[in-house]
């Protein structure tokens, strides 16, 4: 193979067709050349950085002629910090490739008899729809091929900021992201320059240095906000000034609260959430249902989309009020609190203990009482056994993870036979692989893709199966 500095330039190579995982396609002779951040109709000299027997990677270093289609990114990070790929493809157009792209990937993946999708379900926010994100302070910042050409030097090297593709110890410093609404970018922009102005060390992936380690700002549709601050020491003496401090200023924040990690990893799951301020959680609201959301809950992060979301799984499952209904992978219980009206019983199953618990909080929130909801692994616990003792299900609605369901829990579900399907998925191609296993008893009637990630390539999907 050669070596990366012998790799060549192409020039005037037309990009055909968008591709996997928000890269662009483009055609060498007969070798595939996948391509960031390229939009169909572009004409570009691409320089290949990565070489194998059936493709080639390349990145654009001259747009000879831009694409129609083509439009301007409005963040000024676009290309840099690895997220909002398709910001420079106009929405309507974004839309028509995630259709698509649940199409190829249920027929050529999966080899199955789908009816044609219905169009994806766009969002009414293409921007600042995320109720959560997590940023991470850095000691040294990633320097932009811009920055370097000026020969930028800044008084303070550290950054708060989103982490370079493929690089653990390197983040970029955001200056306004367009993903979350306010008060996010203020309270990251306050953080930075408090950190900064007090003296506090921001963290060093490499050497596990310094104090100031994450944070995690929630939203909710109920005006309610968030603030989860993670150091690497416990010091008191620094935390709470800077804590009261913030809530003084961002009286918005109804929940602050801070960790104490000094592990290797960012991870908080298994670390105690102290409160500082505020209540220990916020709500959301979903056609008058509430929602708790603890610190480490997980809940859709595009609230609004999650609900047309949650209504098409309702629509598909043809609830008439008399069913029992299995939710699989329940997480914090919103499907199966969201159908429990439409049902005779509900039963949801998910790994985390924490998740059943906000389940279960969920449905006494709102005088639920159909509901069951049981903690294990769902190869383990859902077996024959398991139908028996809490009766076969009429519907079953399944929301995996991106890695799908294990054969087993396929198996199950062929046993206890139930009359519909409906498979949540937020990744179609592990959708594809595993609605296969189901073709010999069930048909595919209906496949409705849901936006749930504007200027992303990522899609959700619905499929409905009914028994032969």
């Amino acid at each position: 193979m050669a070596r990366k500095k012998d790799f060549p330039v192409l020039e005037d190579i037309e990009i055909t067709a968008v591709a996997a995982e928000g890269k662009a396609l483009a055609k060498y002779g007969e070798m595939v050349v996948f391509v960031p951040y390229g939009v169909p109709g572009d004409v570009v000299d691409l320089r290949i950085v990565k070489k194998r027997r059936r493709y080639m990677e390349g990145r654009i270093v001259a747009l000879k002629k831009p694409s129609p289609m083509r439009t301007e990114p409005v963040c000024k990070h676009f290309g840099v910090c690895g997220g909002c790929k398709w910001q420079n493809i106009p929405y309507v157009e974004q839309l028509r490739f995630k259709t698509a792209q649940v199409s190829d990937q249920l027929r050529r993946i999966g080899g199955l008899d789908i009816p044609e999708p219905r169009p994806a379900i766009g969002s009414n926010e293409e921007y600042f729809y995320r109720n959560k994100l997590e940023y991470t302070f850095c000691a040294k910042r990633w320097f932009t091929v811009e920055e370097i050409r000026e020969g930028l030097e800044p008084e303070h090297r550290g950054a708060l900021g989103f982490h370079i593709p493929g690089m653990f110890d390197k983040v970029l410093d955001i200056h306004k992201c367009w993903l979350q609404p306010d008060p996010s970018n203020g309270i990251r922009l306050w953080l930075k320059e408090q950190a900064v102005a007090r003296g506090l060390e921001f963290y060093d992936q490499r050497s596990h240095q310094g104090l100031m380690r994450n944070v995690i700002i929630r939203t909710s549709s109920t005006g309610e906000v968030m603030v989860i601050v993670v150091f690497a020491h416990d010091r008191p003496d620094i935390i709470e000034p800077l804590l009261g401090d913030l809530a003084t200023n961002f009286p918005a924040v109804t929940s602050l609260m801070y960790v104490v990690n000094g592990k290797l990893n960012d991870s908080i799951g298994d670390l105690e959430v102290r409160l500082f301020s505020g209540r220990d959680h916020i709500f959301e609201q979903m056609e008058g249902l509430k929602f708790k959301i603890g610190p480490k809950s997980f809940y859709q992060t595009n609230a609004r989309q999650a609900y047309k979301l949650y209504c098409v799984t309702r629509e598909f499952a043809a609830l008439t009020g008399s069913e029992v209904v299995y939710d699989l992978y329940t997480g914090t219980g919103t499907i199966a609190n969201f159908v429990a009206g439409n049902s005779s019983r509900v039963v949801g199953i998910e790994y985390v203990p924490e998740a059943i618990e906000d389940a279960r909080e969920n449905s006494r929130l709102n005088g639920i009482g159909n509901t069951e909801f049981f903690a294990g692994d769902m190869k383990d616990i859902l077996d024959e056994r398991f139908v028996s003792s809490h009766g076969r299900p009429d519907v079953v609605i399944l929301d995996p993870p991106r890695a799908g369901i294990h054969e087993d829990v396929a198996r199950t579900i062929l046993a206890a036979s139930p009359g519909r399907i409906v498979y949540v998925s937020c990744n179609p191609a592990t959708q594809a692989r595993d609605l296969a296993l189901f073709a010999a008893q069930y048909t595919i009637t209906d496949v409705q893709p849901v936006d749930m990630f504007p200027q992303t390539h990522h899609v959700e999907n619905v499929v409905k199966l009914i028994k032969k």
